[in-house]
């Protein structure tokens, strides 16, 4: 069986596929499995020992310079690559017109949601089997939903991400990883809060590692961790890299980020903080202890995070 997945961003969005790849792998022993998805989050796919290609795209750089020759020189590559292998199943479970579009390129038969279920009901048009999944489900749920509709088999209830990765401690004792920023500011937790946390945290044995990427996020990150005995920002590195951190970390505490996402993947302790997002439909959700925390309009207070981290530790 040769199957290729579509599901080419955000960060989040690509884990939640990633428990796809470990119920085809199941059901199919020996399957190929190929995964398309965006270039800056193709080490993802490649930490799943079922992908057998990562298929990198640059849509986002791609639409920054649509006219240049480059780009649609790159386009044309990405398109003779993507036609040099037959598929039995195409499966896009990302739903949007971008995604049916690249699964149209393939050669195979091409699944994706009908057109009441996809985020963008034109996408269905380009599919030639469309399934019906419920849109309240947890996004996990849905690809791995649509999946089993489109290769037809039934999922198993738990869901297994599939990462292998090695810890790679930075300190020598236990670390609590803050995830203090994300790409909406309405996502964000008061750094007050963190640093109330932080240093509770810190009193109770961990030294906290914060991640952060941008300048802006590493300078709030910079202003958090000097008010915290101890802690430290990391600093700038890929996600393989910052894979085999989370994976080291006592426990990961994190505003709605694909890095918090990333972690309960990884089997971490996670605790997920929210304010302006349903954690019923994008919250952490793995087998391993992940707490979602808050609600739109509603963040947690730090006794709310003290008292759910408590047991985790």
């Amino acid at each position: 069986m040769r199957i290729l997945l579509v599901k080419t961003s955000s960060l989040g969005d690509v884990i939640h596929n990633l428990p796809v790849v470990t119920d085809l792998q199941t059901q199919f022993p020996g399957s190929a499995i190929d995964w398309v998805l965006e270039e800056g989050f193709a080490d993802i796919a490649r930490l799943h020992p079922g992908v057998r290609n990562a298929i990198p795209v640059a849509l986002r750089r791609w639409r920054k310079s649509l006219l240049a020759p480059t780009t649609w020189r790159e386009i044309r590559a990405f398109r003779t690559r993507l036609q040099k292998q037959d598929y039995d199943l195409v499966i896009d479970t990302q739903g949007l017109l971008k995604s049916a579009l690249i699964a149209r390129m393939a050669r195979g038969k091409r699944c994706g949601y009908v057109a009441a279920a996809a985020r963008e009901p034109l996408a269905a048009r380009f599919y030639d089997a469309s399934f019906d999944v419920p849109k309240n489900l947890h996004a996990v749920l849905r690809n791995r939903r649509l999946a089993a509709l489109a290769a037809g088999y039934a999922a198993t209830p738990a869901p297994d991400y599939g990462l292998a990765v090695a810890p790679v401690p930075t300190i020598s004792g236990p670390s609590a990883v803050l995830l203090t920023a994300t790409s909406r500011d309405d996502k964000l937790w008061p750094e007050e809060r963190w640093i109330e946390l932080g240093r509770a945290l810190r009193e109770r044995g961990l030294t906290c590692l914060l991640a952060a990427g941008s300048a802006p996020e590493r300078e709030r990150a910079a202003r958090i961790a000097q008010a915290i005995p101890d802690a430290r920002v990391l600093p700038p590195m890929n996600l393989t890299d910052l894979a085999g951190q989370l994976a080291a970390a006592r426990i990961v505490i994190g505003v709605d980020t694909g890095l918090v996402h990333l972690a309960a993947a990884l089997g971490r302790p996670v605790l997920a903080l929210f304010n302006a997002s349903d954690p019923e439909l994008t919250g952490v959700l793995a087998g391993t202890p992940a707490i979602n925390l808050g609600s739109r309009g509603q963040p947690p207070e730090v006794a709310d995070v003290l008292s759910a981290a408590a047991p985790l530790l």
